[in-house]
């Protein structure tokens, strides 16, 4: 398969979930090809995670933009979610992790200026 041809049958769709708001994750963005390669590079850019699932996807990008997933994807979103919040968890104890050496250190250091 060239370069173009996999450029062209790439997928991306963005969604949104803002808690008090929306009853279902919401599709903010969709595209094929280029675009998608742009969806994927803006959410680099912007710290979004980016899963890749090509079924998925492709179910994703045929829907309106704007309107909430329906029931029968609930699940697989919600799996992505929690595997975000997963890692997202680990980046917040080894965070923490490093935070408490950190002070550890200053701690020690100060001590020994005494």
């Amino acid at each position: 398969m060239s370069q173009y041809d996999e450029i062209m049958n790439k997928k991306a769709v963005a969604l949104r979930y803002e808690e008090n708001k929306d009853a279902a994750p919401v599709i903010v963005a969709s595209g094929m090809g280029y675009v998608a390669e742009k969806i994927v590079e803006i959410a680099n850019d912007n710290g979004v995670p980016v899963y890749e699932d090509n079924s998925l996807a492709t179910v994703l990008t045929q829907m309106e933009l704007g309107r909430e997933i329906p029931p029968e994807l609930y699940q697989a979103v919600v799996d992505i979610y929690a595997y975000f919040l997963k890692f997202a968890q680990k980046d917040s104890e080894e965070e923490s992790r490093e935070e408490r050496t950190n002070n550890e250190e200053d701690i020690s250091e100060h001590e020994s200026d005494s």
